[in-house]
């Protein structure tokens, strides 16, 4: 844990007299822009294997050479079949600059699956819809928007601001382990793909996220292996069965219970934001990670399991090569988001435990991991007013995600990496990797307002 997270409580959780939330007035022609580029953007299919990202980072670089930016400082290098955008803002100094971060790809839709066309964007007057609507092509549009914005204002940052668009956040993560490393030095990393502000069911504020860690992420392969034979020969062992058994006591393990300073301040601020017995056992938790009534009811919820303990899940499986034939060989997946400072090479002990001696527990990718990042007060001032501009007084609250994002490279490199994205709107309403995902068509001008006031505060 870095020991210079918290710094002090006033720079923890910034709170004042919340009012009402304001709806801010961002110019109408770049709301229009905006719901232009998100639109154009979710007509890319930029799923893994399709070789869209390219023609999409095509597009984009489009739109910011017409915006103002020069050609020579707009970049798509290819890795793949995907790629990676950057766009240089050159400011009065090239030291230290201010990394902008998105991604262009997203999850997987099936037509079939949904009420509309996920990759033809799509409203009700009230949610646009769409795969990647949200996750992340949300963020990558406000950021553009804004850039585009700042250059039509003249505005001349002090320091350079570097717009960098990975290709693969959703997959293997390559394009940014790539590019993060040459970034050492930055002053920090302004990530559109986290944070953001929570609405209660009724439409009212409750607080706002900033993403300061984020878990490790792990995908282990079990894999059990039989003789085999014929189908009408049974011999008492049975490869997809055993696989069965042993999943069933994955499923049925619960990692012990962590806490962190990060995650103790999350849950104590949040507890005064959430009523009845999920806020109640927040509160207990916060102060005593040990009450088990506490962990039993905030692991039930699965807006909050991920910030309790390690996650362990089976997520695909594949076995048999026959219908009329014993299975020789079944694997299965595990995906695990692993507690900051616990070793994925415990977690990949503790299955092969788990699934016992007729199955193998292999560890195929290691994934990176890293500190959380230290919360310095000008971050949370320009954060402050940023918020302010859709819910003044609002409680910020810094947070630790469950998932994985970008972040986790740059953090790698020492690099502090902040998810701060504009996004207001309720739990209920994210979709995000699941079917008819959406976001608040009048979300837009806050996320808009939101991004300029940080860039400007932070940069200016």
């Amino acid at each position: 844990m870095n020991t210079k997270l918290l710094t002090s409580l006033a720079a923890l959780v910034l709170v004042g007299c919340v009012s009402a939330p304001v709806k801010a007035e961002a110019e109408q022609v770049d709301v229009d822009k905006a719901v232009e580029i998100l639109g154009r953007s979710v007509a890319f299919d930029t799923v893994a294997g399709r070789g869209k990202v390219p023609a999409y980072a095509e597009y984009l670089a489009s739109e910011l050479i017409a915006g103002g930016f020069a050609e020579e400082d707009v970049a798509i290098e290819p890795f793949g079949e995907t790629s990676t955008l950057m766009a240089h803002y050159a400011g009065r100094s090239a030291e230290t600059p201010i990394v902008l971060n998105a991604h262009m790809d997203v999850v997987e839709a099936d037509p079939a699956d949904w009420v509309r066309d996920p990759f033809t964007m799509e409203t009700d007057g009230t949610y646009f819809y769409g795969r990647g609507v949200l996750d992340n092509k949300y963020g990558l549009t406000m950021l553009v928007t804004t850039l585009i914005r700042l250059k039509r204002e003249g505005f001349v940052p002090a320091h350079d601001i570097i717009l960098v668009l990975t290709g693969d956040e959703e997959t293997a993560q390559v394009t940014a382990a790539e590019v993060a490393p040459r970034f050492k030095g930055a002053r920090m990393v302004l990530n559109a793909d986290a944070g953001g502000g929570t609405l209660g069911e009724d439409g009212a504020p409750r607080y706002y996220s900033l993403q300061a860690g984020e878990k490790t992420y792990a995908d282990f392969e079990v894999v059990i292996t039989n003789p085999g034979g014929h189908s009408s020969r049974p011999t008492g062992s049975n490869a997809i069965i055993d696989m069965s058994a042993a999943l069933e006591r994955v499923a049925a393990y619960a990692f012990p219970p962590q806490t962190s300073e990060l995650t103790q301040a999350y849950f104590r601020e949040t507890a005064k934001q959430v009523p009845g017995d999920i806020g109640a056992a927040m509160a207990r938790f916060a102060e005593n990670p040990e009450d088990a009534d506490a962990v039993v009811l905030l692991t039930a919820e699965p807006e909050y399991i991920g910030q309790i303990r390690t996650t362990c899940i089976t997520t695909q499986i594949e076995g048999g090569h026959a219908q009329n034939a014993l299975p020789q060989r079944v694997t299965a997946n595990i995906n695990c988001r692993i507690f900051p400072g616990v070793a994925p090479k415990t977690v990949q002990a503790k299955l092969q435990e788990l699934v016992g001696a007729g199955a193998e527990v292999n560890f195929p990718v290691e994934y990176p991991q890293s500190e959380t990042s230290p919360l310095d007060a000008e971050l949370m001032a320009a954060v402050r007013k940023a918020v302010d501009i859709q819910s003044p007084g609002l409680t910020i609250i810094p947070s630790m995600s469950a998932g994985t994002t970008d972040s986790l490279l740059f953090r790698g490199q020492g690099i502090p990496s902040y998810g701060v994205s504009g996004i207001f709107m309720k739990p209920s309403d994210d979709f995000a990797h699941g079917l008819n995902e959406r976001v608040p068509v009048d979300s837009i001008p806050g996320a808009l307002e939101h991004w300029h006031v940080l860039l400007t505060e932070l940069a200016g």
